[in-house]
């Protein structure tokens, strides 16, 4: 893919994310385009940073830890070359925002809470309780997102619908965790359609939630679609999508 190539399909996500958020009542800057970057190239990433773009996330532990590492001295290169050069303009951000997206194993959280503004995959009490133990002994709140298996897949991360009221709760009482909110992924299709009862089913949860005033004002996060649904999860209420095929493309064949 050539730089025009990149720059053209962000342009067309984001047109497609600010048409499918007027027909749900809301404006393009109402939603979090989550870049995932599990098979673009260091190249991809950054021309997409030099567009302004600022969230990016990864779904392999080993994966994240070798891109933050790459990122963060490519964009500490260009503020000393912004310092140089005062008077350019650039679009580029200060840091990023990286988010974990995929399933998190409870002896990975010492590599990943210190990489990541928000953890997407939170799918067991005791993965929360893994994480709010380290939060405490580092004296840390950490943000994340309980994972809920809106499909009903068995292959699927993620609690079952009518048990994720109650691991809200539960999250609510760890004083070193901030339940922002829920994630879950539809079942994969050909037609976006389909994916519809997934995501309406986990706003209902996610409603429930509010209304109950578990997470308080923080509690305002719906991570839902990914490259063939996003439309169709923000009309049901989605403010976080995770695009990675519709920027970079699809992946290389050997990973198929």
């Amino acid at each position: 893919m050539t730089p025009a190539e990149l720059r053209e399909a962000y342009r067309q996500v984001t047109d497609r994310i600010g048409e499918a958020a007027a027909r749900s009542g809301r404006s393009a800057e109402d939603i979090v385009l989550v870049a995932v970057t599990k098979y673009a190239t260091v190249d991809q990433i950054q021309q997409l940073l030099e567009l302004g773009h600022t969230d990016l996330g990864e779904s392999r532990v080993q994966q994240l830890t070798q891109r933050v590492a790459q990122i963060d001295e490519f964009l500490a290169r260009k503020r000393t070359l912004a310092n140089a050069a005062p008077k350019s303009k650039d679009l580029m951000p200060e840091q990023v925002r990286w988010h974990m997206i995929g399933h998190l194993q409870r002896n990975k959280v010492k590599q990943v809470v210190p990489l990541v503004s928000l953890i997407h995959s939170v799918d067991s009490l005791r993965l929360a309780e893994e994480l709010h133990n380290y939060a405490a002994r580092h004296d840390l709140t950490i943000d994340i997102l309980l994972q809920v298996n809106a499909s009903g897949e068995g292959q699927k991360n993620g609690v079952a619908c009518p048990a994720a009221f109650h691991l809200a709760e539960q999250i609510d009482t760890m004083v070193h965790l901030r339940l922002r909110g829920l994630m879950t992924m539809a079942a994969q299709s050909d037609n976006p359609e389909d994916a519809r009862g997934a995501f309406a089913r986990t706003a209902e949860i996610f409603k429930d939630i509010r209304d109950a005033k578990i997470g308080g004002p923080t509690l305002n996060v719906l991570s839902m679609g990914m490259s063939h649904d996003f439309e169709v999860a923000i009309e049901e209420g989605a403010n976080v999508v995770r695009v990675g095929s519709a920027l970079f493309g699809e992946k290389p064949a050997d990973d198929a």
